[in-house]
């Protein structure tokens, strides 16, 4: 009976552990967007602005184009001074310089995206910021990537 036991407990904790193991990819696949995600989106954003020139690619972004949003993924353009020449979640932040943004944890994460797009033709920054679909302040990671006087970014939630 002894052995019973031991191997039902055996077995219990093998399932717990390997459902648990299970987990995080069951999540990514039906949570937000992965680092490729964001990659990729970023990509697709700077041959879009490139093929269709500045105005129609910011326009695309700003309105929501379906191409451009991806679950909690979404595309922003900074001009390199910290004005916001499109945003996918907020079009009321076109046009403002926000270089002075900071997060929760006073980080002035606009400034620090626009220096490291100064410096770098791409990167990834963490900050934390309000998730859009859960509407709570989440730590996020945001891809960059210069083209000409700007950053394209778009960021994934951890």
């Amino acid at each position: 009976m002894h052995t019973q036991f031991f191997r039902a407990s055996r077995s219990i904790a093998l399932t717990v552990l390997s459902s648990a193991l299970l987990l995080p990819s069951a999540f990514a696949a039906d949570g937000g967007a992965s680092r490729a995600d964001a990659e990729a989106m970023v990509k697709k954003g700077v041959a879009f602005i490139k093929a269709s020139g500045d105005q129609a690619g910011y326009a695309a972004i700003t309105g929501k184009d379906a191409k451009f949003i991806d679950r909690d993924l979404y595309l922003v353009v900074y001009k390199l001074d910290g004005t916001v020449a499109a945003h996918g979640a907020n079009p009321k932040m076109v046009g403002k310089n926000l270089i002075e943004l900071k997060d929760i944890d006073g980080k002035a994460f606009v400034k620090e995206r626009v220096d490291l797009g100064k410096a770098k033709p791409h990167f990834w920054q963490d900050y934390k910021f309000t998730n859009p679909e859960t509407k709570k302040i989440e730590p996020k990671q945001m891809y960059c990537e210069r083209l000409n006087e700007t950053v394209v970014c778009g960021g994934i939630y951890l």
